[in-house]
């Protein structure tokens, strides 16, 4: 694990195996200098459980930057699960992962992601306080995060379109969706309300057939849809899909989605960087979910007052955009810096790690 490229000074890793149910699962603590480690749980079809690892490594400081960014009392970690499991194992599989999660005594706060839906995190809280994202309440924010997710990408997205092509709305903009998910899904309908055009991809032809009838968007596969000729493109799929490889084939003004790790690495920020293209940093962007699961788990997730919080990704962007822009910086290396300042501020204070579960 030492040796593995997504470690970076991570407190605690925990390998997962239950045998019954056949959960084989990673948990991932990066940082507790804000509290208590907060991120979802990824159901994914890993080619290599190396491949797991360094997917739960790398989402995990993510979250760490993510919840410092968002000023939420939480530090940052992740749980990604080895797929698959079957359909009649499922809920031992998930009960036995809430198991995993309450051995750690609150140091982790789980939800759901990629592949984990409400029900799953249902099963998980049958056995651990340590969770979120479980069914919505009326009149409070709760349940399935990416709606939340998605309307942060829309805000950050507006930040981006107002530094970079100085528009104050996205009425007439082209912009291209990467994965038809949760986020993407949601993230269509409110781009096509807000008037922009849509090009979409999904590995899911259904999805993407769904989108376009919806909102009268083209569609495009999921390996070109990339390098579009739009103003904006928005990767909504799974990370590491910006590449040293592939940067120079870009063509849009602006990315701004809500996958995590868009980056593969710094060198593919510092190639878009170097072509003018403004990155809108992943972690700041795609915070609405966290945002939503925090408030949900402290008990005080008032729709509105949640909605708010999440429309404050657009200042957040804003900030970040403009410090770069001063110091002549790609917006990655400037947000990361931001970030952990604000964690290694918090360690030297000494804040509590654990949990507190809303009553």
């Amino acid at each position: 694990m030492f040796d593995c490229a997504g470690f970076d000074d991570h407190e605690k890793t925990v390998f997962v195996n239950d045998k019954p149910s056949g959960l084989k699962a990673v948990i991932a603590i990066h940082s507790t200098a804000l509290g208590a480690a907060a991120g979802g749980c990824r159901l994914w079809n890993y080619q290599t459980s190396q491949a797991a690892l360094t997917d739960a490594l790398r989402l995990s400081r993510g979250m760490s930057y993510k919840n410092a960014f968002a000023e939420l009392p939480f530090g940052g970690g992740k749980a990604v699960i080895l797929g698959p499991i079957s359909s009649e194992n499922r809920q031992r599989a998930f009960e036995a992962f809430g198991e995993a999660v309450h051995s750690l005594g609150g140091l982790y706060v789980t939800a759901e992601d990629v592949g984990v839906s409400v029900k799953d995190m249902e099963w998980v809280a049958s056995k651990t306080p340590y969770v979120s994202g479980l069914a919505a309440k009326k009149g409070a924010a709760g349940g399935d995060p990416s709606p939340f997710t998605a309307r942060g990408v829309l805000r950050g997205m507006e930040a981006a379109v107002k530094n970079k092509l100085d528009r104050d709305n996205l009425e007439g903009l082209a912009v291209a969706v990467q994965g038809l998910g949760g986020v993407g899904g949601h993230l269509c309908r409110l781009l096509s309300k807000a008037g922009a055009s849509l090009v979409v991809a999904d590995i899911d032809k259904a999805k993407v057939e769904k989108i376009c009838d919806e909102t009268g968007a083209r569609a495009m596969s999921p390996e070109e849809v990339l390098f579009a000729d739009v103003d904006v493109i928005s990767p909504c799929a799974l990370g590491g899909v910006i590449t040293q490889e592939n940067a120079h084939r870009i063509q849009t003004k602006i990315v701004a989605g809500g996958a995590n790790n868009q980056l593969a690495d710094a060198q593919a920020g510092d190639l878009l960087h170097q072509k003018g293209i403004l990155y809108a940093p992943d972690y700041i962007i795609n915070a609405g979910g966290i945002i939503m699961v925090a408030a949900e788990y402290q008990g005080d997730n008032d729709f509105e007052k949640v909605t708010a919080k999440v429309d404050a990704v657009k200042g957040r962007v804003t900030a970040v955009v403009d410090r770069a822009q001063r110091a002549g910086a790609p917006t990655y290396m400037i947000a990361d810096m931001m970030a952990q300042e604000i964690i290694d501020n918090a360690a030297r204070a000494g804040n509590s790690a654990k949990a507190q579960p809303a009553a």
